[in-house]
């Protein structure tokens, strides 16, 4: 087993959480408007609804590496390419982070929970984001490719909801700094951007 490999995988997946997109944007949202708690239960929705992104794409990529054993380093290629295609977008994307469109209207905890994870299973840009993402990271000879892209899937739900409790904790401290700091949204559009390349470069030099 490769831990390095699994340690790169947490930081990874740490810094694409901490990167600023609709998710955790909605989640920061609901935190400074209605509490805590609030944020809390659309954090558990999003990261339960990665479960059906990870089976789909454990036993959906696992057969295809089964079948074709000698295209996985196509399939990385793909990872990366499409890395750098979302670098692409954030370069070309406005610096400001503008929550204008997100609806702020009281919700029971259940119900956010609920839109927390059909926000998540239906956007089919998670599955093929965990396409190219995954196959990178597998880190064992032994070890089934389900086994190991369902212990990927649980390394990503646990690091992002993580990242995003501590988003939700911090969430009147962060919402000032967006408020107060008008240049904030360029640095985290810079940071995004070099952590979609970083992946990108990762991608291509691991064996």
């Amino acid at each position: 087993m490769n831990t390095e490999l699994l340690i790169s995988f947490v930081i990874a997946t740490a810094a694409l959480a901490l990167s600023p997109g609709p998710d955790n944007i909605f989640v920061l949202i609901q935190s400074i408007t209605y509490g805590k708690k609030q944020g809390i239960a659309v954090v558990c929705g999003l990261m339960t609804g990665c479960i059906i992104h990870t089976t789909l794409v454990a036993f959906g990529l696992s057969a295809f590496i089964k079948s074709h054993t000698e295209l996985l380093f196509v399939l990385k290629l793909l990872g990366a390419g499409y890395m750098l295609f979302l670098a692409f977008r954030v370069f070309k994307s406005t610096a400001v982070i503008t929550t204008n469109h997100l609806t702020t209207e009281p919700k029971p905890l259940v119900d956010l929970f609920k839109q927390g994870f059909v926000m998540n299973v239906f956007n089919p840009k998670v599955s093929l984001f965990f396409m190219a993402f995954f196959p990178t990271f597998l880190f064992s000879q032994s070890l089934t490719l389900v086994v190991q892209f369902y212990t990927l899937g649980v390394l990503f739900m646990m690091t992002s909801f993580f990242i995003f409790s501590m988003l939700v904790f911090f969430s009147s401290a962060v919402g000032s700094i967006l408020k107060s700091n008008t240049r904030f949204g360029g640095v985290l559009k810079w940071v995004q951007l070099t952590v979609f390349v970083g992946i990108a470069i990762f991608i291509l030099i691991t064996p």
